[in-house]
């Protein structure tokens, strides 16, 4: 009983490392599957292949969705059923995509999915904050936040190697066993954060009272939007970067081996922000953060400009890519952890609305960013100026909008 029960709390390194497997859900979910997508396209809907994308856009509907659910069910039930019951969803979609006869049923199967993908990505911040605040939340995320940043580079891979192996539906297996390995390990091993006495009831109005006071905080919503704009960069390097490797640089069989490079970059980032934070504050560390990544903007953008006849040379793109990922990791972190330090009272649902927010917010940022390419890296850089100065400059509005946060 006390095996399947446990009571316990896990050594920080375990637990880090359970935590980060639980948030690595919803990135390895969509990246492995992008090296399938033109093979489903063409089997399940011949007549129009390009449909086969929408599996991507069907799991972060049911990913957005989950996510404003599971936070306040969590603050209501505590954090490890929900999540176990969230991963049984997720165990369930992917079972269902492997037997999937045409697109309708995939698309629908990739719903549930990401509707159980949700409570990772959610429930194990809220599990963060129940144990960890300040700056010592910072630096657990900043851990957690290496394999973020690592997995979307090793996804693809998997991906294409599986489909070598065999064919894209045994990806939907390799998430089967992603999935029954994290809810072993999170059953058997971690005990629940959220004792009775601290949970709220699941009552609209409460959720409604609750939501108020997240968006009309301050201290909370000056780090959502920093979060924004933070995120907003990341979506733009992942619409383009593909493009940019095969039409500017013909380097389209390299693309994975050089965007894993830089994601050992940006990892190594998040390394040095988990060592610096406990000295300097997360506010300062972030500040800096996008001060260097706007100023590295500009530098580049006026080097290729002034290029020699062959302006967009990849060496210096690439040290451009490695130096801008860098920047990104020593921010998401420590905004989030800021960004939930005035919500430990609710941080379930604090944490619900956080991701929700910000990830529809850089989205709709990253969207014109995006559409903008023209076939060379400029209008990418030009994004990443505006959107460093926008989070530089709400980050100096924090300091009066946030003085009572820790730093």
């Amino acid at each position: 009983m006390n095996r399947l029960t446990p009571t316990r709390q896990l050594r920080f390194g375990e637990f880090v490392a359970l935590m980060a497997l639980m948030m690595s859900t919803v990135a390895f979910s969509l990246d492995a599957m992008l090296p399938a997508l033109p093979t489903i396209g063409r089997e399940l809907s011949p007549d129009m292949p390009a449909r086969g994308q929408l599996i991507i856009t069907a799991f972060v509907f049911g990913l957005g969705l989950g996510t404003l659910i599971c936070g306040p069910v969590s603050d209501a039930f505590g954090r490890k059923s929900v999540l176990l019951a969230g991963l049984a969803l997720y165990l369930a979609g992917a079972l269902l995509a492997v037997q999937a006869a045409s697109i309708e049923a995939l698309l629908a199967a990739r719903f549930l999915q990401g509707l159980g993908a949700a409570a990772p990505r959610v429930v194990a911040t809220a599990m963060v904050r129940d144990l960890y605040e300040g700056r010592a939340m910072a630096r657990v995320t900043s851990i957690i936040m290496t394999l973020f940043v690592l997995v979307p580079a090793i996804a693809p891979s998997i991906g294409a190697g599986i489909i070598w192996l065999s064919d894209w539906r045994m990806i939907f297996f390799a998430f089967v066993v992603f999935g029954l390995v994290s809810g072993l390990w999170l059953m058997l091993r971690q005990p629940e954060s959220l004792p009775p006495e601290r949970r709220r009831p699941l009552r609209p109005r409460a959720i409604g009272a609750a939501l108020v006071e997240i968006v009309t905080n301050p201290s909370v919503m000056v780090y959502v939007v920093a979060l924004i704009f933070a995120f907003a960069p990341l979506f733009a390097w992942l619409s383009n970067l593909p493009m940019i490797f095969d039409d500017v640089y013909d380097r389209a069989s390299t693309f994975h081996f050089w965007f894993a490079a830089t994601a050992l970059v940006a990892g190594t980032a998040s390394f040095a922000n988990a060592k610096l934070v406990m000295r300097h504050g997360m506010k300062k560390i972030a500040t800096y953060a996008f001060a260097w990544q706007g100023g590295v903007s500009v530098l580049f953008l006026g080097l290729l400009q002034l290029g020699p006849p062959a302006p967009w040379d990849f060496g210096l793109f690439f040290a451009f890519m490695c130096t801008a990922f860098f920047s990104i990791g020593m921010t998401f972190g420590n905004l989030n952890a800021l960004a939930l330090q005035p919500l430990g009272h609710m941080a379930g649902l604090g944490s619900s609305v956080v991701m929700s927010l910000s990830t529809t917010g850089s989205v709709l940022v990253a969207l014109p960013i995006s559409l903008a390419y023209d076939g060379t890296p400029l209008p990418l850089i030009a994004g990443m100026i505006f959107c460093a100065t926008m989070a530089l400059s709400l980050m100096l509005l924090a300091r009066r909008v946030a003085r009572d946060e820790p730093a």
